[in-house]
C-alpha cells in the first residue's frame, strides 16, 4: 500500500486547484497558505485538509518570518513531506522554507535559476544558451560600459516580478539615467538587457530525472509585453508537434533546463526567435505550470492536464512508484483571453464547434479552441478577437 504523504502548497494567487485535487485523489493530505483576500475563491476545500490565510496588501508580499512560524507549528502535529510553490512569486518563499526544515525539492540556491531573472541570464551564458545582452544594474562604470558596447533599445525589468510588470523600454543611454533618478536605492533590483523584436514561443514541459518526458511548444501572436503595454488581447497557439520550430524549441529547453539543474517537476519557458538573424534567444523559465490560463489551452490540445500530472509526478517521487505519462494527443489548440466592459459577458453567440472552453471570470472575456488543422485555429483566433474588440474588450492602465 501506497504510504500517505503529506503536502504542503503556497500559493499567493489562486490557481493549483488541479494539483491539490489529484494529490488527494491519490491518497495524500493537503494543506493550503494562501493568501487572506484568496479564502472565499473556490477552492477544492473538500480535498484539502486545513487552510491557512496569511494577511497582506497585494496578495504576494508576506512576512517570511510569520511564514516560518506557522509552518513550524503545521509541522509540530503533521510530518510534511514535501512543500510546493504554486506560482512564480511562492518559488523564492519556498525555497527559503526547505532551507529552513530541511525539506527537499530547490533550495535558495538552485531556486533562485527559477525566479531571479538576472540569475536566470548569469546561467544561460554560462551554458552557451543564446540570451539577449544584458547586464545587472550595481555599478555605474559598468553600466557605462554596457551601453557603449551594446545596441538599443534597452528593457530595464525587476529581477523578481513575473509577466510585464514594472518592464520599461529605452530607447537611450539617457532615458536610463532618468529612470534611475527615480529608482537608484532600488535599481539592484533590475537588470538591463538589448530589446530583441521577435516572435515569442513558450514551452511547457514536465521534467523527471533532468529530462524532457512531455513536451509542447506554442506561439504568442502577439508579445505578452505589447499586450501589458499596449491594451491587447492576449493569444497563443500551440505548433504542430513536428514543426521545425517545435523540434528546435524542445531541443533548446532541454539544454536549458538540464543547465538550470531541474530534476523533476514542470516548467514553462519562453524564447524569442530574432527578426534579424532568425536565431531563438531565451527570456526567462519557471519551475512550475504556465499561468494565464495556457495549460488549460495545453490541455485542449494534448488531453494532459499539467497541473495534475505535476501533482502525480511529485508523490511519485516520494513514493518510489513509476510515474507513467497519459495517453497525449496530437491536436491544437489556440487561446484568447481579455478584459470585459461586461461582469459577466454574454457568449451565447460563440457557438462555434471548436470552442472547448469559456473563462468564467468577472470583468474577463476568454476562449479556447480546438481543432486537428493549426491553420484553422489560428483562422477562429483571428475571427474572435475582431469581434471580441468590437463587442467586449477594454483596458486598464497596467498596475505596477
Amino acid at each position: 500500500m501506497t504510504r500517505k504523504l503529506t503536502f504542503l502548497c503556497i500559493s499567493c494567487e489562486f490557481k493549483g486547484k488541479e494539483f491539490i485535487s489529484a494529490l488527494h485523489a491519490l491518497g495524500h493530505r493537503v494543506y493550503l497558505v494562501t493568501a487572506d483576500r484568496f479564502r472565499n475563491e473556490n477552492w477544492p476545500y473538500e480535498h484539502i485538509e486545513e487552510a491557512f490565510y496569511m494577511p497582506d496588501e497585494d496578495g504576494r508580499q508576506w512576512n517570511i518570518e510569520f511564514l516560518i512560524s506557522g509552518t513550524a507549528h503545521i509541522f509540530r502535529q503533521h510530518y510534511i513531506d514535501k512543500i510546493i510553490a504554486l506560482d512564480d512569486y511562492d518559488v523564492s518563499k519556498v525555497a527559503l522554507l526547505r532551507e529552513e526544515f530541511r525539506s527537499p525539492g530547490m533550495g535558495q540556491t538552485t531556486g533562485r535559476h527559477f525566479f531571479d531573472k538576472l540569475a536566470m541570464r548569469m546561467i544561460a551564458k554560462e551554458n552557451n544558451i543564446r540570451i539577449p545582452r544584458f547586464t545587472g544594474i550595481f555599478n555605474d562604470d559598468h553600466i557605462r560600459s554596457f551601453f557603449n558596447q551594446s545596441e538599443g533599445p534597452w528593457l530595464v525589468k525587476p529581477r523578481m516580478d513575473a509577466g510585464a510588470l514594472g518592464i520599461r523600454k529605452l530607447q537611450s543611454e539617457e532615458d536610463f539615467w532618468r529612470w534611475n533618478a527615480d529608482h537608484y536605492e532600488r535599481r539592484h533590483k533590475f537588470l538591463i538587457e538589448e530589446y530583441k523584436p521577435g516572435a515569442v514561443y513558450h514551452v511547457d514541459a514536465l521534467f523527471k530525472n533532468y529530462k524532457s518526458i512531455f513536451t509542447r511548444s506554442s506561439q504568442y501572436l502577439q508579445p505578452p509585453y505589447d499586450v501589458a503595454h499596449g491594451g491587447g488581447v492576449f493569444r497563443s497557439h500551440t505548433l504542430d508537434v513536428n514543426d521545425k520550430e517545435s523540434k528546435a524549441l524542445e531541443k533548446l529547453n532541454n539544454q536549458l533546463l538540464k543547465a538550470f539543474k531541474l530534476n523533476f517537476g514542470a516548467s514553462h519557458s519562453e524564447f524569442i526567435r530574432n527578426n534579424d538573424d532568425g536565431e531563438f534567444y531565451f527570456l526567462e523559465t519557471s519551475a512550475r505550470v504556465g499561468g494565464a490560463h495556457l495549460a488549460d489551452m495545453v490541455e485542449a490540445a494534448t488531453g494532459l492536464n499539467l497541473w495534475a500530472e505535476w501533482a502525480r509526478l511529485e508523490a511519485s517521487i516520494l513514493t518510489g512508484e513509476e510515474y507513467v505519462l497519459p495517453h497525449i494527443k496530437n491536436q491544437n489548440a489556440g487561446i484568447l483571453t481579455t478584459l470585459s466592459r461586461f461582469e459577466y459577458p454574454d457568449y451565447s453567440s460563440f457557438d462555434d464547434p471548436a470552442i472547448c472552453w469559456r473563462m468564467n471570470k468577472k470583468y474577463h472575456i476568454g476562449l479556447i479552441f480546438r481543432d486537428d488543422s493549426r491553420y484553422r485555429i489560428l483562422e477562429l483566433l483571428d475571427q474572435y478577437t475582431d469581434k471580441i474588440r468590437q463587442e467586449y474588450h477594454t483596458t486598464v492602465p497596467l498596475k505596477e
